[in-house]
């Protein structure tokens, strides 16, 4: 099978995506009854390579190495010859030659598809600042598990025009759901982007609106990993962009809430909205190590029927 990776959503089609999600509901079932005994990545080694700080994705992807029986190398760039100055084209045909898969949490995307390019072993997106597919992954799992099929269904996004809300429109238009997007003027996601998806986005400016009849609201942190100093200018710009149990309460009464986390209460969202039963985070953060799982193995071995 030729090598293949996981960059974008838009790398694996809509039916590939499917099989995913239902997998990665299969392998989390199957743990939760069986405890971790199924091991198909014996002496298969994962490499994690970090220019990022991380919670979820480090801890995740180890523990689904892990449990999986394989293994999981911790790579940051001041431990390897890429702090140095090796050409990542370089770094990614040597580790070609020792490694089974690897893993990249990054800032540059171009980079990352430089080091994909070179690589003769499968490549995963672990985040860059363009786009965040394995966090959607684990959040169509979750939206799935919850209330089914969201095949025609309606998401919000309230908030910046980020890596995350690419990814919400590449999730639109591979999962064939509605998405509105909400955030200030300024702030918008990639033209080329949004073109991309066509009809399957709308873009909006009033939260109390754009939340109306809305299956499903989601948002992120005001300012991301590098926008720091950025961040007095953003809690101006995006005041009126709380989401909070009032808004909520204008969606659908079913409506569920989802944040890739860390969340900044009191800013992007309200102190108390995590304490909403509406609000399923921690369930969609668990879910990473689950859809991770599922990636992981249809990268390597590719579908499996048990």
């Amino acid at each position: 099978m030729a090598t293949r990776h996981f960059l974008t959503l838009l790398d694996l089609s809509p039916e590939e995506l499917h099989y995913l999600i239902q997998r990665a509901i299969t392998i989390k079932n199957r743990l939760r009854a069986q405890g971790p005994t199924y091991a198909p990545f014996t002496n298969r080694t994962l490499a994690m390579i970090f220019e990022k700080s991380s919670t979820r994705t480090r801890v995740s992807f180890e523990t689904a190495m892990a449990q999986f029986g394989g293994h999981a190398l911790f790579l940051s760039a001041r431990d390897t010859q890429l702090g140095r100055g090796e050409p990542i084209g370089d770094t990614a045909r040597v580790l070609s030659e020792m490694v089974d898969i690897v893993m990249i949490r990054t800032f540059s995307h171009a980079g990352l598809e430089t080091f994909a390019a070179a690589s003769g072993v499968p490549v995963i997106n672990a985040l860059t600042d363009d786009y965040h597919p394995c966090q959607l992954l684990a959040d169509v799992m979750t939206w799935t598990e919850l209330r089914g099929s969201v095949r025609g269904r309606t998401a919000v996004w309230i908030g910046d025009g980020n890596n995350m809300c690419h990814s919400w429109i590449n999730a639109a238009r591979q999962f064939d759901f509605q998405l509105h997007i909400c955030c200030p003027e300024g702030y918008e996601p990639r033209q080329d982007i949004m073109d991309a998806a066509g009809d399957r986005i709308v873009l909006l400016r009033d939260p109390s609106e754009a939340v109306v009849d809305a299956d499903l609201v989601t948002t992120d942190v005001w300012a991301s990993m590098g926008q720091e100093e950025e961040q007095a200018k953003r809690e101006a710009d995006f005041a009126d962009f709380q989401v909070t149990e009032t808004m909520l309460d204008r969606a659908k009464s079913d409506v569920l809430f989802l944040h890739c986390l860390p969340a900044h209460r009191g800013e992007e969202i309200s102190e108390t909205l995590l304490d909403d039963p509406r609000a399923v985070v921690w369930q969609e953060a668990g879910n990473r190590l689950h859809a991770q799982k599922a990636l992981i193995e249809f990268l390597l071995l590719g579908r499996v029927d048990h």
